[in-house]
């Protein structure tokens, strides 16, 4: 009997350490909350010294982890077991997430620096009244080109695209969305229809595109145009910055028909562990010196009007990568266009796709 009470008084020593190890090893991962604050972000996507500041500013320790899309975003909140408490997703994905009950509805009493978002980037329809999410950073979908190899040409229409002197000289980004809303764009839809003769029509104009189209790739786009690979990109405005970076003969622009606005925002999941952190988070990155300090370090658009007093000439007066209100009002956020809508327009995509293989 000593024996069997010594065995069992062994099992329950190894089952509390355990414990221990599993709440010390949550913890070091950020999956708690108290004084912790677990961020799941875009790579790159912050100015790491703003993470430092905010800790020695409210003594919470911030925890920062990434992904590299949304769908993978989506997936690791969908699947739960961990307690991201501040999430950076775009656009369409923050509809998704509503639709999923995965977000908490924002007290806005707790944000008293949304008076410095830009009214242009609020209330748009993937959130009406901005219930879940605070604008972060913003953007565009454009052309990036190279003078020196366009023969003239300055992309003020995307069907500028289509002339034969860019033979076997353009390359596109590997999204649906992009390529779809670009050829609708170019009839003059918008990059949200879905009238399949319209879908119909945008696909054959994308076929007759296929001669000029050298490569469909991915991160590796904004590599192959510095190096000049290609004359001309299909590029988000974030990475057209980054190409320009390295290679200033390229410039980049919207072209008149109209394109796509990109929002990230700032949102709590529904199984945050610290949403008062969390707050305190947000309201903090809307700050007007944080923003543009956040803005300046990542090369992306901020939506916060009163940093834009705060940016180099250079930065805030660049209409590329701020353009006026005129253009703005020709631009579009990716609506969601549920499950079976968005698996049609990559059933043309890909189709597209295989006539360029």
């Amino acid at each position: 009997m000593k024996q069997l009470v010594n065995a069992f008084l062994a099992v329950m020593i190894v089952a509390f350490a355990l414990m221990y190890l599993g709440a010390w090893m949550n913890k070091s991962e950020g999956y708690s909350g108290g004084n912790t604050l677990t961020i799941y972000n875009w790579g790159d996507y912050i100015d790491p010294d703003l993470l430092t500041q905010f800790q020695k500013e409210t003594g919470i320790t911030v925890i920062y982890q990434t992904f590299d899309s949304n769908e993978a975003m989506l997936t690791k909140i969908e699947q739960g077991g961990t307690n991201f408490d501040l999430v950076v997703p775009s656009d369409y994905a923050i509809a998704k997430m509503k639709e999923e009950n995965l977000l908490l509805p924002l007290d806005h009493s707790k944000l008293p620096n949304l008076s410095h978002i830009d009214p242009r980037f609020m209330n748009l329809s993937f959130d009406e009244g901005n219930r879940y999410s605070v604008p972060y950073f913003w953007g565009t979908v454009g052309i990036i080109y190279n003078p020196e190899l366009t023969q003239g040409l300055t992309f003020k229409s995307w069907n500028d695209l289509w002339d034969s002197k860019l033979k076997n000289n353009i390359l596109l980004l590997d999204g649906a969305r992009e390529v779809m809303g670009m050829a609708l764009n170019s009839l003059h839809y918008s990059l949200n229809d879905t009238s399949e003769e319209h879908l119909q029509e945008a696909l054959k104009k994308l076929n007759a595109l296929s001669p000029n189209v050298k490569a469909i790739v991915g991160d590796e786009i904004k590599m192959l145009l510095a190096n000049e690979e290609a004359a001309v990109g299909l590029v988000w405005s974030g990475d057209a910055a980054e190409i320009m970076d390295e290679n200033d003969k390229l410039n980049y622009v919207v072209p008149e028909e109209g394109s796509n606005v990109w929002a990230d925002n700032l949102v709590i999941p529904r199984s945050a562990a610290n949403v008062e952190g969390a707050y305190k988070f947000i309201n903090f990155m809307l700050r007007p010196e944080v923003a543009a300090q956040n803005a300046e370090y990542v090369g992306y658009s901020t939506p916060n009007k009163d940093a834009l007093a705060l940016l180099p000439e250079n930065i805030s007066g660049d209409e590329r990568f701020y353009p006026p209100k005129a253009i703005t009002d020709k631009l579009e956020v990716y609506d969601n266009l549920g499950k079976r809508m968005l698996a049609h327009y990559n059933e043309l995509f890909l189709k597209f796709k295989m006539n360029n293989d």
